[in-house]
């Protein structure tokens, strides 16, 4: 599992043309979701970024949790998180979940997010979204469940 984690001033997400979510502070989450991923490296991963400290304090260093700040998160489904880009000049996408395995975190990951966040809002999997975002910062952090199996 991979997250893009950005911090924003404000994010949202349109389909044919219509909001179907936005924020105001928090977080944006761009989600891949891999073969072999698992319920509970969601739990893992949630936690984790849930509690990360990646808001300013009143001194301007980065002490704050989302849970200090009230932070309200957008959930992205973005499957191209797993390109593979070794050979040729076309990515491969092989290493990315089946839609429905997929699909299934996606919308499991969004609700262990309502469960935490003041306000969750997310895309729809599968479909063209356009995501509109002020970056924070900017303050971008890549999170990939690898990391934390060695």
């Amino acid at each position: 599992m991979k997250f893009v984690i950005q911090r924003v001033k404000e994010a949202s997400v349109s389909v044919d043309g219509k909001t179907v979510g936005e924020i105001g502070h928090g977080l944006l989450l761009f989600l891949g979701v891999g073969q072999g991923d698992t319920k509970e490296i969601a739990d893992k991963l949630i936690d984790k970024i849930y509690k990360m400290r990646i808001f300013d304090d009143s001194e301007g260093k980065t002490n704050l949790s989302s849970e200090d700040v009230g932070a309200e998160v957008l959930v992205i489904s973005q499957f191209t998180l797993y390109a593979n880009c070794r050979k040729g000049n076309r990515p491969s996408f092989i290493e990315a979940a089946p839609p429905k395995e997929a699909n299934d975190l996606y919308e499991y990951v969004i609700s262990l997010c309502r469960e935490r966040f003041k306000k969750t809002a997310c895309g729809i999997f599968g479909a063209d979204m356009k995501v509109a975002l002020l970056n924070d910062g900017p303050f971008t952090i890549v999170l990939d469940s690898k990391e934390f199996e060695k």
